[in-house]
């Protein structure tokens, strides 16, 4: 059975470079899809794809 997913969002703001975001902007309206939903794939697939996730939290406790 397809059940239609809502994920609870939760509003942040964030500061950009002007450049980044207008390199957001243009790819999200060639692609037809919200620049809101752009970010949040680019970012899920940046820490999907990190070369060493626990890095940072080995630094930090040590």
């Amino acid at each position: 059975m397809f059940y239609v997913q809502k994920p609870e969002m939760v509003n942040k703001t964030f500061r950009l470079p002007e450049n980044l975001v207008n390199r957001l902007s243009a790819v999200a309206q060639q692609q037809g899809v919200s620049m809101n939903n752009l970010v949040a794939q680019c970012c899920s697939y940046a820490l999907d794809h990190l070369a060493n996730p626990d890095a940072k939290e080995d630094a930090k406790t040590n």
